[in-house]
């Protein structure tokens, strides 16, 4: 057995025991005072988990994206909002990695082993009111300082967890005179950013993301923009790296409501042995849907590992595989809904309470978010387009 597999094999081994020992231990109390999950992070920067993805020249642990993917499930399954947190982080790491060239990529290798030595959280602003909800497309910009530094400021309806966060991923035209669809990323420190509050986070579920709308303004160097263009990051990293990652949060959520459906069902039939269980007729559709998201998801981080490995990544960038990635969103965060939904039926009343052991309203609220992480018709409207013009599938 190689080292690296060693390595990886400890590190879901730890996320596993984080998520049983801590997240799971304040979960309901995240989830009900909608606050931060803090002592998940604080465990996790412990085992250095925060710099997972980072290289291993450049001080990380340099682990595959499947072993972080197994990770956010491990962290799902005790609580959402902590297995969300991880993934949005591991989503912004990932994503400079795989595009550390051109002009600046000495500035954020060197950042890359300063998150590796501090356990810095990255947290995301890709939305900005007034585009519809339409990553590909900014309405802030890049401008330029009287000082030599260079400035953005951005009106987000969200910011995954901002105001705990120590850095900011945050997309903006690449200057005052580009298009809409000509974006950047921009990574600028807490201490080089200003967050004016623009709302609230008392939501339905995934409350201990803490993600209200702010009024997003930073001044930092020319080196901090990263070089790629945005509409490669999109399609070869940030997307599919979302759509992944999520995804094995939203199987660990619905995999510990199955989990609580199945403990109920065999708790039934102890009390009354040699007689026929009616929930576990239900049980068993609801477990083909669990496996179907269980197989979907994986096959599309395979195919992710893939075509990543081809070169070029061309494959990446083609129609097909903004279909294929998009297509696993829709399905996970439609089958996930139904598998926690599914459960509730089975199990009933002690299903709906939430301080019973087989309560699982916190697991649906979780997932019903899946939905509008990146609106599910907005990427029905994306692929009816493609699939007028995708030569192959």
């Amino acid at each position: 057995m190689s080292v690296l597999v060693d390595r990886e094999q400890q590190f879901v081994t730890n996320l596993r025991r984080i998520a049983g020992e801590v997240a799971a231990a304040h979960a309901d109390e995240v989830d009900r005072d909608a606050r931060f999950p803090s002592e998940t992070i604080d465990a996790l920067r412990d085992c250095q988990a925060l710099s997972a993805l980072v290289p291993e020249e450049l001080g990380g642990d340099g682990l595959s994206l499947d072993a972080v993917a197994q990770g956010c499930f491990e962290l799902g399954r005790r609580c959402g909002a902590s297995g969300m947190v991880f993934a949005m982080h591991q989503i912004q790491v990932g994503t400079i990695v795989r595009h550390l060239n051109g002009d600046g990529a000495e500035w954020f290798e060197g950042y890359l082993g300063e998150l590796s030595r501090e356990q810095r959280l990255i947290a995301s602003v890709t939305s900005e009111i007034g585009t519809g909800g339409d990553m590909g497309r900014s309405i802030a910009a890049v401008t330029s300082g009287s000082d030599g530094l260079l400035a953005l400021e951005k009106q987000a309806p969200t910011v995954s967890y901002g105001a705990h966060c120590d850095d900011l991923l945050t997309t903006v035209r690449r200057g005052e005179d580009a298009e809409p669809g000509e974006q950047v990323l921009v990574l600028s420190r807490a201490s080089e950013t200003e967050l004016e509050p623009a709302g609230t986070w008392d939501t339905i579920g995934m409350r201990g993301t803490c993600s209200p709308g702010f009024v997003v303004r930073a001044r930092f160097a020319s080196e901090q923009v990263l070089a790629a263009p945005f509409s490669t990051v999109m399609n070869e990293s940030l997307v599919p790296l979302s759509h992944i990652l999520w995804s094995f949060v939203w199987l660990g959520i619905a995999t510990d409501a199955f989990e609580r459906g199945r403990a109920f069902v065999r708790e039934a039939a102890r009390r009354k042995p040699g007689e026929p269980v009616p929930a576990a007729h239900s049980l068993s559709r609801v477990m083909s849907e669990l496996t179907m998201l269980r197989a979907e998801v994986r096959s599309a981080l395979a195919d992710f590992e893939a075509w990543s490995e081809e070169p070029g990544r061309e494959r990446l960038g083609t129609m097909g595989s903004v279909l294929r990635f998009n297509n696993l969103k829709l399905a996970a965060s439609e089958q996930a809904p139904r598998v926690c939904s599914g459960v509730l039926e089975v199990i009933g009343i002690a299903a709906y309470k939430n301080d019973s052991p087989f309560g699982v309203g916190r697991h649906l609220r979780d997932a019903l978010s899946a939905r509008l992480m990146v609106a599910n018709e907005r990427i029905h409207s994306v692929d009816a387009g493609l699939l007028m013009l995708a030569k192959e599938l």
